[in-house]
Order: C-alpha cells, then sequence, then structure tokens
C-alpha cells in the first residue's frame, strides 16, 4: 500500500509541474505562423492527421507531434492566424464529404465545389486517411478493365483493381493516355475519380473541357489542387480522392482513379517535411517518402464478393528526367505498383502515339484478367513486338537478312502502324480483335506500309460484317472460339487480296 501511495503522489507532483494545463489537452495556443506550417503549444494528446480549428477560422491538420509542438498543416488558402491565437482540438480525422451528389462535378481537396454547380450537400464524411483492405477483403483480380486504347488492351493489359504506373518525361502523352482512358469508360460502367495536383489552372480547365465534350462527365468525379493551392491541400489531395473512390467501391461498384502526378504530391510532401525541419535522405527526399506514396495505392484493390464486391483501379503517374525510371522516387512507385506503362520521348517525337516502350512496360497481373478472345490473338504479340525492335536496326545497315527475320520485320512494322492511335478514338474489343487477326493472317505483309493500316480497318469491318454472330460474342462475352477464329483467318487473307 505504500509502495501504491508513493507511485499516485509522484503521478500528482508531475502533473502539477507539468507546463500543459489542463485546458491545454483541449486547447493549444500558436507560438509561429510561416509558409504553411503553423507550431502550437499543448495540444499535447492531438493525434496525427487530426483536424484541428484556429481562432482565425482557419482549418489545418495536425502532421507533427514533437515533445514540446505540435505542428499543424493550414489547408485554407487566406491566412490569417497570428501567434497568440487559440487553436482547438475537433477529435475528428481530416475529411472529405462523399457521396452521389459528386458525381460530374468538380471540387478541391476537401469536396468543397469549385464549378458553378449548386452546392454539395447531402454528403458523408470520409476520413481521408483509412486503412487499406485486409487480405481477407480482397480478392483476385479476374476483371478486364478495358481502356480502348490498343496498345493497352492488347499488350499491358489492365484488370479491375490493379495499380498500372504511367511513367515517362515531361511532354510524352502520360495525361493524354489517362485521359482517353477516362473517357472511353462511358462504354462501361465504371465510375471515374481524376485528381490533379500541382498543375497550372489552364492544364486542369483544358482537361474538364476534354472530358465533358468527348466522355460522360456525369460519371466523373473532379478533383483540384492547382499549383496555386497551399501545400497541404496538394498534400491531401490524392487521400481525399481515394476516399470518394472508396465510397463508390462500398456501394460495389467499379471505380478507376487517376493520380496526375505523384511527382508533384511527393514534392508538396518534400516542402513540407523541409519546412517542419525533418531530415532529408536520397535526392532529399524524407525517408518515409515510400509509406505516403505506399499506404495511398495499397488502397487501391479488388474486393471480395462476401464484402460487397466493388474495385478501385489506380492509374499514377510519373514524371521522370531524361528517362531516369531508376530516380529516387520512380522506383518507389515501380516496387509499389501491379506494372509500368513506359512512356518514350523519342517514339513520341517521331509521331508513335501512344508512346509506349513496349519493352520496358509490363502488366504483371492484367494478364489473368484479358478477356479471352484478346488472349488468342494477342498471345504472342509483345514478344514478337519485342523481337522485331531488336532486329531492325540490323535493317539501316543494309544487312542480308534471312527469309523469316525479314518476314518478322515486316509483320513488326505494320503492327506498329496498327499500334498507331489518335485521341478520342475509341477501339471496341471486337475491332481490336478482328483487327488483330488480320495482321496475324499475314495478310498485310505484301501491302505497302503506308497503306497497311487503313487496309486492316477495312477488311476487319469487312469481318464484322460477315460474320457478326462472332463479332457480337467478341463484344458481349469477350470469347472468340478456335473453329471461328480459323474462319476469320481464312477470310482475312482473301479479302485482305482482293483489297490489295
Amino acid at each position: 500500500m505504500e509502495e501504491l501511495k508513493r507511485i499516485f503522489e509522484s503521478i500528482e507532483t508531475t502533473a502539477r509541474e507539468s507546463r500543459f494545463r489542463a485546458s491545454s489537452w483541449e486547447e493549444g495556443t500558436v507560438v509561429s505562423v510561416g509558409d504553411g506550417i503553423v507550431q502550437l503549444s499543448g495540444l499535447s494528446d492531438a493525434t496525427m492527421y487530426e483536424l484541428i480549428e484556429l481562432e482565425s477560422g482557419d482549418v489545418g491538420i495536425v502532421f507533427d507531434l514533437a515533445v514540446d509542438s505540435t505542428g499543424i498543416v493550414l489547408l485554407t488558402q487566406e491566412v490569417n492566424t497570428r501567434a497568440g491565437h487559440k487553436a482547438y482540438k475537433t477529435g475528428r480525422i481530416g475529411s472529405v464529404g462523399v457521396g452521389e451528389e459528386l458525381l460530374g462535378r468538380v471540387v478541391d481537396a476537401l469536396g468543397a465545389p469549385l464549378d458553378e454547380g449548386p452546392e454539395i450537400s447531402n454528403t458523408t464524411p470520409y476520413s481521408v486517411e483509412r486503412e487499406a483492405p485486409t487480405l481477407v477483403e480482397r480478392d483476385f483480380v479476374s476483371e478486364s478493365l478495358f481502356t480502348g486504347i490498343k496498345v493497352i488492351d492488347a499488350m499491358l493489359p489492365i484488370g479491375r483493381g490493379q495499380r498500372e504506373l504511367i511513367i515517362g518525361d515531361s511532354s510524352t502523352g502520360k495525361t493524354a493516355m489517362a485521359v482517353d482512358a477516362i473517357i472511353n469508360q462511358k462504354h462501361s460502367d465504371v465510375i471515374c475519380v481524376y485528381v490533379a495536383i500541382g498543375q497550372k489552372k489552364a492544364v486542369i480547365i483544358r482537361t474538364i473541357e476534354e472530358l465533358r465534350a468527348h466522355g460522360d462527365f456525369s460519371r466523373v468525379v473532379f478533383v483540384a489542387a492547382d499549383a496555386s493551392n497551399s501545400v497541404g491541400l496538394q498534400f491531401i489531395a490524392p487521400y481525399s480522392a481515394t476516399a470518394i473512390a472508396e465510397y463508390f467501391r462500398e456501394k460495389g461498384r467499379d471505380v478507376l482513379i487517376v493520380y496526375d502526378d505523384l511527382t508533384k504530391h511527393a514534392e508538396a510532401y518534400r516542402t513540407l517535411s523541409l519546412l517542419l525541419k525533418r531530415p532529408p535522405g536520397r535526392e532529399a527526399f524524407p525517408g518515409d517518402i515510400f509509406y505516403i506514396h505506399s499506404r495511398l495505392l495499397e488502397r487501391s484493390a479488388k474486393i471480395s464478393h462476401r464484402f460487397g464486391g466493388g474495385s478501385i483501379t489506380a492509374l499514377p503517374i510519373i514524371e521522370t528526367q531524361q528517362g531516369r525510371v531508376s530516380s529516387f522516387i520512380p522506383t518507389n512507385l515501380i516496387s509499389i505498383t501491379d506494372g509500368q506503362i513506359y512512356l518514350d520521348a523519342s517514339l513520341f517525337s517521331r509521331g508513335l502515339q501512344p508512346a509506349a516502350d513496349v519493352g520496358m512496360s509490363v502488366s504483371r497481373i492484367g494478364g489473368k484478367a484479358q478477356d479471352q478472345a484478346m488472349q488468342l490473338v494477342a498471345e504472342r504479340l509483345k514478344i514478337d513486338y519485342a523481337r522485331f525492335i531488336e532486329v531492325e536496326v540490323f535493317t539501316k545497315f543494309g544487312s542480308r537478312l534471312e527469309e523469316e527475320t525479314a518476314k518478322l520485320i515486316r509483320r513488326g512494322q505494320r503492327l506498329r502502324e496498327m499500334l498507331k492511335q489518335p485521341r478520342f478514338e475509341y477501339r471496341a474489343l471486337e475491332e481490336q480483335v478482328m483487327e488483330f487477326v488480320v495482321l496475324e493472317s499475314g495478310a498485310l505483309d505484301g501491302i505497302d506500309l503506308e497503306a497497311a493500316s487503313d487496309t486492316c480497318r477495312k477488311v476487319a469491318q469487312e469481318m464484322a460484317d460477315s460474320f457478326p454472330d462472332v463479332a457480337r460474342g467478341i463484344r458481349e462475352k469477350g470469347v472468340l472460339e478456335k473453329a471461328d477464329y480459323e474462319r476469320l483467318l481464312s477470310f482475312a487473307r482473301e479479302s485482305a487480296g482482293a483489297n490489295a
């Protein structure tokens, strides 16, 4: 008993001598303000990412917990906070309002509307920081996310619930590829969420106009944190967008989310960390930047039907410099995601768009979700195309080639022409399958290279008209029977000869 009495007396003495008064557990005082960072004394029981309200009306989230101070990041544009102002705990983690009303709207990182539409009122607060689905809740990726982009659907297929990185230098078509993938979901039941991080307002406005003009914007949620927004808003924007996507996934729906781009998100986090005097690591980024992105992307997954059956498919975008994929942030994201689509600047400058480098691109799990019809016609495309790229260099030296090598080069050149696809041009599954059947038949080998693409499309259209039942089976079930495949090959050889 004497021992317990001494312990209690020691606790009471420590509490009396503490620098924090009783009120400091719920109320703090601003010590300093600068660059969107507020240092507080008090609030010693605040938790990370908890929402803090300031006497001035500003709002921030807890971002740094030290022994004798609390660092918060302001989320408001106009900073009215001054030293000496009071700060109050809310007991709530930073959240965003989610709901059906967000569809077709442009909102900021806190869910407030940025367009000219009505106020968004009927929403449910979702924490921007949420745990990723557990292993028990997840399911195998088994259903294809059809993008309508030939090079992706044939050689780099994406499954619903997959995370596929889009990587490349500046101005190589990364955003264009992701926006086209969203636009083409107007032919599916997929909900789309696009988050723009740290971009110029003019770029964001152009992207919104493209989505409105060519897609179904009524099934898109556009989250914007442009370059003029506070660094705090730019940091939490992708987490808010993911919370919005999770709302629809929990309704059993499939969602496609595009993060454009995580390079700027990493830079925003580095800025916050440096302002909070955290030690920099490799390439001056803080050591926990890997965790920042992994906990974000791990929230994208396919959910088992026992837990609702929805999915979030992620297309994060990352920018490289001079093609250096071995830089810190790109290598982090490559290790987190399930594959990457590498866009090459030299291919882009030669007019090959989309400029996907098939040799450096990979989809690790999407092939298992690919439709059977596409698997049948595209199973060797990537291997043959990679071989063609390797041997094509010999043609520049005028070397005499073996017949098999010459055939590989002719086929590869025509495949490359077929993979060129203008923006906003959707290619349905049956169209793609039948074009690859025409290529595989060898019917284009004797056609002039300049005319190969047009001839292929013409023959594929004739094929669809002549075999409507086969086209319907591909379109509705994604299936092409082996016997039908042989019939299509024969038709392609005869029709290409007639069109030559």
